[in-house]
């Protein structure tokens, strides 16, 4: 009788490509956050912060403790939203209708995608019968608003955005607790 040859070490016989990570996570990792139907735009209007009567914002990350924040923007009909001048990089993202600056020669409308580099002075403007501009935004850092000659008017950060939905989703039966799934 002949000996079986040795079975191959675990490694050589699986796909660890399909095992899932086993060993510990970074020391202070913050947590996932994951939010199904994100971009679900005409759901449950209390998820939307109002900023002003035609502005409102929904939280996807509120990141205090990177300064950073995901929001989608919601601007329903046309005007000059602002303008303001961020300390960091942002990233957008056109879900519906169109919008532009003043001082840049492009309209970003659906599906476009727009980078703005830290330091730039620009003005938000929705154009004559847009009736609904929705707008994906990843901001670093927070915002000066500046009047035309650069003279700061007022500052927002994620500390802003946090205080301002905290009160809105109390106000709105949610509870204050509400925005602590997409805080970190």
């Amino acid at each position: 009788m002949s000996e079986a040859a040795p079975a191959d070490p675990p490694s050589q016989t699986r796909d660890n490509s399909k095992v899932a990570y086993q060993l510990p996570q970074p020391t202070g990792m913050m947590a996932d956050v994951f939010i199904g139907d994100a971009l679900r735009l005409d759901g449950d209007e209390r998820e939307w912060v109002a900023q002003s009567d035609d502005v409102a914002f929904k939280p996807l990350v509120l990141c205090v403790s990177q300064g950073y924040y995901v929001n989608i923007l919601r601007v329903r009909g046309s005007g000059v939203l602002s303008r303001h001048r961020h300390t960091g990089p942002v990233h957008t993202f056109t879900l519906r209708g169109s919008w532009h600056y003043l001082e840049h020669d492009w309209v970003a409308t659906e599906g476009d995608y727009a980078f703005e580099p830290p330091g730039e002075t620009h003005t938000l403007v929705v154009p004559e019968g847009v009736e609904e501009m929705v707008t994906l935004f990843h901001v670093t850092g927070g915002y000066t608003y500046v009047d035309p000659y650069g003279k700061a008017m007022g500052y927002e950060d994620v500390f802003t955005k946090l205080d301002n939905a905290r009160r809105h989703y109390e106000r709105v039966g949610l509870g204050a607790d509400y925005v602590e799934r997409f805080m970190r």
